[in-house]
C-alpha cells in the first residue's frame, strides 16, 4: 500500500464539494482498497501512546459553532481488533495501550467519509504522543513500515501550516485560495525538504526559522505529516496535491508516497 499525509482543512469539507475533497476521492480512486486504515490524526492527542479497540468507533464530533447539518453526518466504519493489536506488537520504541472508549475524530472521518464514503473500510486510530519530539514520532512510526506489506493504508491527517490564532477568510468561502507571505514560505520550505527527504531537519521543526514558527504555533496539525514521512520506501514515488494556502494561514498541501 502507498502511504498518505492529507491536509484536512475545515469540517466543512465533509458536506462540501470542492477541489480539495474531489483530491482525496480521486487519491482513494488510484490505490487499491485497503484491507483497513490507521489514522494519525492531529485531534488525538495523549500522554502516552493509544490505538482504538472498538468494534463500533462512535463518530466525534469535536468542534464547534458549524450549521447542525454537519453534527448529523455519521461515520459508523467498524474498528478492527486484528489492527489494533498488530500496531501494539509492531511498536517497540514505546509502550502502547488500547483505548476502547474512543471513536473516530473529525481529522480522521472528515477524511475518511470522501474517500470511502460506503464506511465498509476498518479504522483504527493512533494518538499523538504530547511527551514525544518530533524526531521520537519518526523513529517510532518507522516500526509501523511492514504494515504497508499487508493491505494497511497509513494516513496522517493534519495540516503542514496550521496557525488559527492568524486565520483570515475572505467572504464566506473559508476555502478561498489566499496565503500569508510567511504561510508560502514555509510551505514552500516544508515542501523542499520532503522532496529532499530531509526528515531530520523537519523532524527538528523549532530550528526551522521565523515562518516555520508562525506555520507551527503548536505541533500537533504537523506531527502526522512525520508519520507519512517514515513509512518512505526506496523507490517511492512522491506526488503533491491540494496543494494550496487558504484562510491565510492553512495550508492544505497532501501528498502520496507510493510505487
Amino acid at each position: 500500500m502507498p502511504v498518505l499525509f492529507l491536509g484536512h482543512g475545515s469540517p466543512m469539507n465533509v458536506i462540501e464539494n470542492n477541489e480539495f475533497t474531489k483530491g482525496w476521492e480521486d487519491a482513494a480512486k488510484n490505490i487499491p482498497k485497503p484491507k483497513a486504515v490507521l489514522c494519525v490524526s492531529a485531534h488525538w492527542e495523549t500522554w502516552g501512546t493509544m490505538v482504538t479497540g472498538s468494534g463500533k468507533p462512535e463518530t466525534i464530533h469535536d468542534f464547534g459553532g458549524f450549521p447542525e447539518e454537519l453534527y448529523r453526518v455519521q461515520y459508523p466504519a467498524p474498528g478492527s481488533r486484528w489492527l489494533a493489536d498488530k500496531v501494539l506488537n509492531i511498536l517497540k520504541k514505546c509502550e502502547t495501550a488500547v483505548d476502547n472508549g474512543r471513536g473516530l475524530d473529525h481529522g480522521c472521518w472528515s477524511v475518511m467519509s470522501r474517500m470511502y464514503p460506503k464506511a465498509d473500510i476498518p479504522v483504527v486510530q493512533l494518538s499523538l504522543d504530547q511527551s514525544k519530539s518530533g524526531m521520537v514520532h519518526y523513529d517510532m512510526a518507522k516500526e509501523l513500515i511492514e504494515l504497508r506489506d499487508e493491505g494497511v493504508l497509513i494516513i496522517g491527517s493534519g495540516n503542514i501550516v496550521h496557525n488559527l490564532y492568524l486565520v483570515e477568510t475572505r467572504g464566506d468561502d473559508f476555502n478561498a485560495e489566499y496565503g500569508f507571505d510567511w504561510a508560502i514560505k514555509a510551505k514552500e520550505l516544508i515542501k523542499n525538504l520532503i522532496i529532499e527527504d530531509e526528515y531530520k531537519k523537519l523532524a527538528d521543526y523549532g530550528s526551522l526559522g521565523n515562518a516555520a514558527g508562525l506555520a507551527i504555533p503548536t505541533p500537533e496539525h504537523y506531527l502526522p505529516m512525520l508519520y507519512t514521512l517514515a513509512l518512505r520506501r526506496k523507490g517511492d514515488i512522491l506526488k503533491f496535491f491540494n496543494d494550496k494556502t487558504v484562510a491565510g494561514s492553512l495550508a492544505m498541501t497532501s501528498f502520496i508516497l507510493g510505487q
